[in-house]
């Protein structure tokens, strides 16, 4: 009998030889690793999602344009699934049309001398909408030539000589998403078009044309502050001021919490940064050393609304994504942020106030409102928070996750917490939830409904306090534990109540995070329409009815009437990668205190008739149904 041969050591996994390292290319890189250049993909529900990031890339260039002179129009166009820019700026020099867009660290921005104060990044903006597009296309006209290249996922299909034009100097950008890395994607309009709006408020004189709608601006920050207020909830007329590379605007309002828009060489900086402390800071010392009174910053800042937009040479973002200002200095031998910024609108707003007698009394009674405010509540907030710390020890309504949208770690981006009514559906999401970043608030039937009381009930509910402490959020967002609060109720007549109930809680008494894009709504599947080979879970009439079509003879047919008839199994495909979420939006000629007056207060006439005439369509459908049922029962 033969022998048997000595197998031969099977390679390890663990090996780390010259085959273990590996060179990619740009595209690769950013195809391997999108978040490092758009931050997360998303599918456009939320406002920081990477379909919106890309835009930004390419309008930043066209904007840069007009910063430095050049073009005073922008052309927009947005689908369903496609993008469209055109500028009429100088052009991409034609000899260089394909490599700024495909080769890495290639741009006109490192010579700070011809982009002082850019928006768009050193040479990687639109290298990533080129690799992340499932179609990317780039034409420069100038001087009578034009040169264009097309693209699919990054590489190069088209590639023609440059030819002789009669279009106007300037660049056109179009791009499709790619949908095998943007799943189920959807622009939302309200986004873009506040989108566009930041960019018109920024750039004085700049003319946006979006989809058929015009956006200009001439008066900047306070055109900004005058669309997001209502000129009667304000307790003076905005404070609006301008300097060498700052403006800032600013009034105080009726509303509970604080709200700020913040920018940085026309970017929109989110997550604020140190421009923004700079200015809360210098607004604590202008408003202290004009009444020399040691007010409570916390009163100072109370129900105030503002906006503020620096100029920075060579800005340092904290992330790709540009959201927050990390930037020490103006310039990278000039003057602190902190002191340029804090100094200035200290001493500016000391001075307005000598010279608006009238803004300083009313400033002044809103201040003294927001002290004796805080001094009412004080001692039910501290009984209230001692209560919350001891639940927080063994918080029952809270299953929470391990990282945070307030923490360094950049998987809190990711973080959401559901809050669900009842135990069942509470029960199927914490089964299925991803631990890591997915945590679930539990309700005890409906909340209260707080319109028209006073924030003393955020600490005298235990309810209400405890999801206060879960979220976070009692001193302001920077705090906030979750980057989206995702109301999960049935889609019933109940489970729409406690969504209303929910959203005045939040409209009224942080309504900065609603305005901020974080509070949506959980969208589950009304049927699943199933055969031996397929499953398909529907969200819509019309989807039930397309999926009955596609599978033919007589699939199975299950309607869920609630978040707790949904095995945790099926639960964990829809708050997976395919969640689909509908973001709770302001409109910006919405009146927050017109909606929760009409939704929540005492019951109007027009109110009844509205409630009428939603319940007979829903009737209708019903009775629809029933119809049809029966014809094929009798069939």
């Amino acid at each position: 009998m033969a022998k048997a041969s000595k197998p031969e050591k099977a390679s390890s996994i663990f090996d780390y030889t010259e085959d273990s390292i590996k060179s990619l290319d740009w595209r690769e890189h950013i195809r391997l690793r999108p978040g490092m250049y758009i931050g997360k993909l998303g599918d456009g529900s939320s406002k920081d999602d990477g379909i919106y990031v890309l835009v930004k890339e390419v309008m930043d260039n066209s904007i840069d344009e007009h910063m430095m002179g050049h073009g005073k129009t922008i052309d927009i166009k947005i689908t369903d699934k496609g993008v469209t820019v055109r500028d009429y700026g100088r052009g991409i020099p034609l000899g260089k049309v394909v490599d700024v867009v495909s080769k890495i660290n290639t741009g006109a921005k490192y010579d700070s001398g011809a982009f002082q104060k850019s928006v768009g990044l050193n040479g990687v903006g639109t290298k990533a909408v080129n690799a992340l597009s499932s179609y990317f296309k780039v034409q420069a006209f100038r001087d009578g030539q034009s040169k264009l290249a097309e693209f699919k996922k990054g590489v190069l299909t088209n590639d023609p000589r440059a030819s002789k034009t009669s279009e106007r100097n300037g660049t056109l950008v179009e791009f499709e998403p790619d949908n095998t890395m943007f799943k189920n994607y959807h622009f939302i309009p309200e986004y873009l078009e506040d989108l566009m709006w930041n960019y018109a408020f920024l750039n004085a004189g700049l003319t946006i044309n979006y989809n058929g709608k015009k956006f200009y601006s001439k008066d900047g920050l306070l055109d900004l502050l005058r669309q997001k207020t209502e000129p009667e909830e304000l307790r003076y007329p905005i404070v609006h001021i301008t300097g060498n590379d700052i403006e800032f605007a600013f009034s105080h309002g009726n509303q509970y919490g604080e709200e700020y828009y913040s920018f940085v060489n026309g970017q929109n900086t989110t997550q604020g940064g140190t421009h923004l402390a700079a200015f809360r800071e210098g607004l604590i010392k202008g408003v202290r050393e004009f009444y020399k009174k040691d007010f409570d910053a916390s009163d100072i800042r109370s129900s105030i609304i503002a906006a503020i937009a620096v100029r920075v040479q060579e800005p340092v973002f904290e992330s790709q994504t540009k959201t927050k200002l990390g930037s020490l200095n103006m310039a990278p031998d000039g003057q602190t942020v902190r002191s340029y910024v804090g100094d200035f609108v200290a001493k500016e707003i000391e001075i307005y106030l000598h010279k608006n007698p009238s803004v300083a009394d009313a400033m002044l009674k809103r201040i003294m409102q927001s002290e004796r405010e805080r001094k009412e509540i004080a001692g039910i907030k501290k009984l209230a928070n001692e209560r919350a710390k001891k639940a927080n020890l063994h918080n029952k309504k809270l299953r929470d996750c391990r990282f945070h949208f307030d923490e360094k770690d950049e998987r809190g981006f990711g973080s959401m917490v559901f809050i669900t009514e009842g135990d069942s559906a509470s029960g199927s999401i914490t089964k299925s939830r991803n631990v890591e970043t997915q945590a679930v608030f539990s309700l005890r039937g409906k909340p209260l409904n707080c319109f028209g009381l006073t924030k003393k009930v955020v600490y005298e509910n235990e309810e209400f306090n405890l999801l206060q402490h879960a979220l976070n959020i009692e001193d302001g967002l920077d705090t906030l534990r979750y980057n989206k609060v995702i109301i999960a109720t049935d889609a019933d007549v109940d489970g729409m109540h406690i969504r209303l109930l929910l959203m005045t809680f939040f409209l009224q008494f942080f309504p900065d995070l609603v305005k901020a894009g974080h509070v949506f709504i959980l969208e589950t599947p009304l049927f699943r329409v199933r055969n031996k080979k397929e499953t398909i879970y529907c969200y819509s009439e019309e989807e039930k009815q397309n999926a009955v079509s596609k599978l033919g003879s007589k699939p199975e047919i299950t309607r869920f009437k609630g978040l707790g008839e949904i095995s945790p199994e099926e639960f964990g495909k829809f708050i997976g990668d395919n969640i689909r979420l509908q973001p709770v939006l302001l409109h910006k000629d919405s009146h927050l205190k017109d909606i929760l007056e009409f939704y929540m207060g005492k019951n109007t006439p027009d109110r009844q008739e509205f409630i009428i005439d939603n319940l007979r369509i829903e009737l209708d459908k019903v009775e629809a149904s029933i119809e049809e049922k029966e014809v094929v029962e009798a069939e």
